[in-house]
C-alpha cells in the first residue's frame, strides 16, 4: 500500500508534518521524549536531556553506535528542538505539541539548509510518524513498510525542494 505524502512547505527552508491524536498532551509528550516510548517507534536516547545533550539511537534502523544531539529547546509537554551533531549533515528538527478538548496534534518541523535528500527525508518522517501512528492505536509498528513511502513519494519531496530557499 502506498501513503499518501503529508508534509508542507513551512516558510522558504522547511517542512512540516502533523498527526493528530486521540490522547491527552502529556500522553503524546510521553511517546515522543520518554526514551522507553520512543523505542518503540523511533528509536532511544541515553543521557539527560537537562545537560544539553544526549545520544540518540535510532533502534529502528539497528543504530547500535548512536550520534550526539544537542537539546536547544524543551518545554515540557508543548515540544522541544534538536540540532544533530557529529558527522554528517546537520539536522535541525522541532517537535511541537498542542491539545484540543483532548486530541492532541503533533508537528514536527525539519530546517533544511540544501535541497540534498528531501526526497528520500520527507518519505522517512512520514513512515516514522505512521509508525507512531500505529503504536499508539495498538498496532504493532512493525506493519508499516517503508516500501510504501519510498521510493513513491519521492517526486512530491522533490518539488517541495525546489521551491524552497536557503
Amino acid at each position: 500500500m502506498t501513503a499518501a505524502p503529508t508534509g508542507h512547505l513551512r516558510g522558504t527552508s522547511q517542512l512540516a508534518w502533523s498527526r493528530t491524536f486521540n490522547a491527552p498532551i502529556g500522553h503524546v509528550w510521553d511517546a515522543v521524549a520518554v526514551p522507553e516510548l520512543l523505542d518503540r517507534w523511533y528509536g532511544t536516547f541515553t543521557g539527560d536531556p537537562a545537560t544539553g545533550e544526549v545520544r540518540l539511537f535510532m533502534t529502528a534502523e539497528g543504530d547500535r553506535e548512536g550520534s550526539p544531539v544537542r537539546v536547544e529547546r524543551c518545554d515540557k509537554p508543548s515540544g522541544y528542538a534538536v540540532r544533530t551533531l557529529g558527522e554528517g549533515p546537520t539536522w535541525v528538527l522541532a517537535v511541537d505539541l498542542s491539545e484540543i478538548e483532548g486530541f492532541t496534534t503533533l508537528t514536527l518541523v525539519q530546517t533544511f539548509d540544501s535541497a540534498d535528500r528531501i526526497d528520500r527525508i520527507g518519505p522517512g518522517w512520514e513512515y516514522y510518524l505512521d509508525r507512531l501512528v500505529a503504536v499508539e492505536n495498538g498496532r504493532d509498528p512493525a506493519t508499516i513498510n517503508f516500501d510504501g513511502y519510498h521510493p513513491s513519494q519521492g517526486g512530491y519531496y522533490a518539488r517541495l525542494a525546489d521551491q524552497m530557499t536557503f
